[in-house]
């Protein structure tokens, strides 16, 4: 039987930790974080899904993406990738290319770290840059929140990618 952990996510104001156990090892939720099926499991009809994911995956690669809001607007963001630990690690920079209403368009940077437990995979995120935009560090905690669960439901449906 299949039940999900409490996800957890929070922030103090400049930096984000959010966790959650999925059901899957490692091997499968590292290409579901960077390959093309992420489009097929992060979001959800009622906020925003991922149309468009492009990926150079590599130490100094680019990678981007267009979020698609739930009234139709496209929302771009890119990055670079800093580290890349396969089934371990993922460093990459992030930034907004529209004028976000909290964030604009800084630059922050998000850690996804993978750890073998058990049930499957301990997956934190610590996502740093929000100093002295505390609104915007709380909205993304939230929205961090989020992915982590759709992630588990897809781990749970056993959608994710064979290693």
């Amino acid at each position: 039987m299949m039940h999900f952990s409490s996800v957890r996510s929070m922030t103090n104001g400049e930096t984000i930790m959010a966790s959650a156990t999925i059901e899957a090892p490692p091997e499968r939720i590292f290409p579901a974080l960077v390959g093309k099926d992420v489009e097929q499991w992060w979001g959800s009809t009622d906020t925003c899904r991922m149309v468009d994911w492009s990926t150079d995956l590599r130490v100094g690669g680019r990678w981007s993406i267009i979020v698609q809001t739930a009234d139709g607007r496209e929302l771009p963001a890119a990055g670079e990738f800093l580290e890349i630990e396969a089934s371990r690690r993922i460093v990459q920079t992030r930034a907004y290319h529209w004028d976000h209403p909290t964030l604009g368009r800084r630059q922050t940077t998000v850690a996804w770290l993978l750890q073998p437990i058990a049930e499957g995979t301990r997956l934190t995120i610590c996502h740093g840059g929000f100093a002295g935009l505390s609104d915007a560090a709380a909205e993304h905690a939230e929205g961090w929140g989020r992915v982590l669960i759709w992630l588990q439901a897809d781990a749970a449906a056993g959608r994710l990618a064979a290693a």
